[in-house]
């Protein structure tokens, strides 16, 4: 273990309050300065400090406990100067419940040929925004996500896609493993959390190695689990995913696993023993249409739904569903391309993920999660995302 010393694990403490006795599901509690979150949960994404189409009122009425921003583009726009004169992400967002702010090192690496990698950070270029030249090293990451000011941010690392060669994610493992020294070392803010981020694509022996330079180079209070969902299957992720999750990973620490947000893959990522998901998936699907529910995926762009008099999803107890609003006047919004119909569908898909995780978390107490993974594989939603 490094000799740094971690304060942050006074403001950060993680209390599992049940297991899963037939899987490795748990129920847990992540204590933070701005509230405590209950695992397993969904976090929306609000990567430009909002949750597209909702505001902080309906997502404490959806039930949200925690959301996330994004370093890259808040760095670009409006800054993380202008963040911190605003008084940091809780007041300028008016959400005032926990923040999880991710590296950035995802988009800046999705950039491809305008990305330059060394041992001391990676030079970019903005070629979303103003094109301009940046150069990240892990301090210059730690200072942005610092002021920006969330309760839980990510090390810098480097996310290969898949398939990728051994090599290539053997690079990226050492470069994120020398990162992850250097932000804990830079990480200053004693209210803020910075977790780990373990890579090694789908090979189990690198997933280990990078986990365990992780625990040598300090006490993060958490992990991310990074790297997944980049291009495989669902069979193939779980081929490393399982046992990392089951059998590697530090018990008392809460598990994240980035960038998820397939209702099945959560489901299944519970069983295995993960406790936080997040993705833009919700969302994104919202504004293309379609819809979570028990039946499967529902593209509302589908001239069926014309007179159907129906909620989203009959079982759905989300203020859409529950609200009055039918699939015929969805489809009307959606073939018209009115801002109203991917808001609702937007409060539905948040509504269900965070539901699901509910609903998750009080079978592990009543200790049958296992029924309940059974029960979910039988639904016709199960393999339709």
């Amino acid at each position: 273990m490094s000799d740094y010393a971690n304060p942050r694990s006074t403001w950060f403490t993680y209390d599992i309050v049940a297991e899963d006795p037939t899987t490795h599901a748990r129920a847990g509690v992540l204590h933070t300065p701005h509230g405590d979150v209950p695992t397993p949960i969904f976090m929306p994404v609000g990567t430009k400090a909002t949750v597209k189409g909702i505001l902080p009122p309906q997502l404490e009425r959806l039930g949200a406990k925690i959301v996330l921003a994004n370093t890259y583009h808040l760095s670009n726009r409006p800054g993380e100067d202008v963040v911190a004169e605003m008084g940091g992400l809780h007041d300028f967002m008016q959400w005032h419940h926990p923040i999880l702010t991710d590296s950035g090192g995802f988009q800046v690496f999705s950039h491809g040929e305008f990305t330059k990698l060394t041992d001391d950070g990676v030079e970019f270029r903005t070629v979303d925004y103003d094109g301009s030249h940046v150069f990240w090293t892990p301090e210059r990451n730690m200072d942005i996500a610092q002021k920006l000011g969330a309760d839980i941010v990510m090390q810098l690392d480097q996310c290969p896609g898949y398939p990728a060669t051994r090599s290539f994610v053997e690079r990226a493992v050492e470069l994120s493993g020398m990162w992850a020294e250097r932000c804990y070392r830079a990480h200053t803010r004693e209210d803020q959390a910075l977790f780990g981020i373990v890579q090694g694509g789908m090979h189990m022996d690198l997933r280990l190695r990078s986990l365990r330079h992780l625990e040598d180079c300090g006490d993060f209070p958490g992990y991310g689990i990074g790297g997944y969902s980049v291009g495989e299957d669902h069979e193939t992720m779980f081929e490393t995913l399982a046992p990392l999750a089951s059998e590697y990973m530090p018990r008392n620490k809460p598990r994240y696993l980035m960038g998820v947000g397939n209702p099945t893959t959560l489901v299944h990522g519970v069983e295995y023993g993960i406790d936080m998901f997040d993705c833009v998936l919700p969302t994104r699907t919202a504004r293309m249409g379609s819809a979570f529910s028990s039946e499967g995926r529902l593209n509302f762009k589908n001239s069926r739904f014309t007179h159907d008099a129906g909620p989203i999803d009959a079982d759905c107890t989300c203020p859409v569903c529950t609200g009055g609003y039918s699939r015929a006047y969805i489809h009307h919004l959606v073939k018209q391309k009115e801002m109203v119909g991917s808001i609702l569908l937007s409060l539905h898909n948040v509504y269900y993920l965070l539901d699901l995780m509910r609903r998750a978390r009080q079978a592990i107490i009543e200790h049958r999660y296992g029924e309940f993974v059974r029960a979910w594989d039988e639904l016709p939603a199960a393999s339709d995302w």
